[in-house]
Formats: structure tokens, C-alpha cells, sequence
């Protein structure tokens, strides 16, 4: 236990503070990445319920390759064709520099387009499930589709796909531990540095699961009370 409480002490003598910036990072990218997972899923959602023929094979392609393939393939694939793939980008705009990702830019444009998959999912079943009688119920009050769409389907919307985003919040933050191969100091990094430096590995490993396990129960409260709100007033069948 002595060992213990020296390994992780705090300041140069332990580990405490370079594993709880490593939370940080882990936070900052599973935040970012959740946001942006969750306008890719809008996006892709949209597209999935579009009435244009074929257009919806798109979104079935991209929910169904994301989805179907490991996360870390997907996180190797954007790390060493994320930049390439950039370049090319820009060449179609006259820019013939070289582009290359850093591991934060890594780490989020993976996880984000790993998290859109998912969220894309959760948002259409949330169109699917906002009552027609309600637009229905618009459209005969005089009301605008972009008033029907910001007063009656976004606030549904939202209050439907909650429990469903919370948990892709989850798989997100845990997926995080993935992103160590690109070499960003997050939990998982952290640990593996730590111990490597000084050959002790069940400290650091069970340090960061029980970052992780902190990270997750106070998400499941947040995201407790949002749906607490979100669903305050509704009636109950």
C-alpha cells in the first residue's frame, strides 16, 4: 500500500498529476468528438430519411462499413490516410503543401466519425418516434416547416434520442483508451507510460480504470438529470 500511495503521489515525486491531466485530455476529446459525432448524426439521420431514391444507400453505407468495422481499424485508416486524403482536397483548390494531422486532430476526427455512425442511428429512430398528429396538428395551425421544424420536431427530437445519446456518449469516452496509438497523452497512454518507467503496470492500470469508472457514473448522472428535465411536463401513459 506504501507503494502504492509513492507511485502516486503528487507532484515529481508521483504519477497523480500526469494521470489526471491525462483525464483531461481524454474528457476534451471525448467532448469534441461527441459534438461533432452528433452533427455528423443529424446529418447522416437526414440523409437516411431522405424520400430522393437512392440517396438513403449512402447513409446505409457509411452506418453499415462504421458500425461493421473495428473502431481501432477506423482510427488507423484516418491516421495514416486522414492526411493524404487532405492533400488531395486541396489540390482541387490549387494548395500543393503537405498536411498532416496531429494526434488531437486524429483522435477527434475519429472518434467523431466513429460516434456519427451510432448517433445517426439514434437520431432518425428519434424522428421516427415524434407523433405525426403532431405535424399534422402544425401544418393545419398556419405553422412554417421551419417553424414546425425548430418548435415541434427539434425539442421531440431531442427528448426521444437522449437515453440513446447517452449511452453513445459512453462508447465514445471509453473509446477514447483507443486514440493511445496515435500518441496522444490521454488515461490509457498515461498508464502505459507510467508503467513502463517504472515496471509496476497494476498500479497505473487499475488507476486508470478507476479514472474511467469516475468519468462514466458522473456522465450517467448528468445525463440522468438532463433526461429529467427534457421529459419534465410530459405525460405519462
Amino acid at each position: 500500500m506504501l507503494e502504492w500511495m509513492s507511485l502516486l503521489a503528487w507532484g515529481d515525486s508521483g504519477w497523480s498529476d500526469e494521470m489526471v491531466r491525462g483525464a483531461g485530455w481524454t474528457l476534451l476529446v471525448a467532448v469534441i468528438s461527441f459534438a461533432l459525432g452528433i452533427v455528423i448524426g443529424a446529418g447522416g439521420a437526414a440523409v437516411k430519411l431522405s424520400r430522393v431514391p437512392f440517396v438513403p444507400l449512402l447513409g446505409d453505407l457509411y452506418t453499415t462499413l462504421v458500425r461493421g468495422i473495428p473502431d481501432l481499424i477506423t482510427i488507423y485508416i484516418i491516421f495514416f490516410g486522414g492526411g493524404q486524403a487532405a492533400m488531395a482536397v486541396a489540390k482541387l483548390f490549387g494548395y500543393d503543401g503537405y498536411i498532416e494531422f496531429d494526434a488531437l486532430t486524429t483522435g477527434v476526427l475519429a472518434l467523431g466519425f466513429i460516434s456519427g455512425a451510432y448517433s445517426t442511428e439514434v437520431i432518425r429512430g428519434a424522428v421516427l418516434a415524434v407523433p405525426k398528429g403532431q405535424i399534422e396538428a402544425a401544418k393545419a395551425c398556419g405553422m412554417s416547416r421551419w417553424t414546425r421544424f425548430h418548435r415541434i420536431l427539434v425539442p421531440q427530437v431531442a427528448r426521444y434520442a437522449l437515453p440513446g445519446l447517452g449511452n453513445v456518449w459512453q462508447l465514445t469516452l471509453k473509446d477514447t483508451s483507443l486514440i493511445s496509438v496515435v500518441g496522444l497523452t490521454e488515461i490509457m497512454r498515461q498508464a502505459f507510460v507510467a508503467s513502463g518507467s517504472t515496471k509496476q503496470p497494476m498500479v497505473f492500470f487499475v488507476t486508470a480504470a478507476v479514472l474511467y469508472l469516475a468519468l462514466t457514473s458522473l456522465s450517467n448522472k448528468v445525463f440522468n438529470r438532463v433526461e429529467i428535465v427534457a421529459n419534465r411536463g410530459v405525460r405519462r401513459a
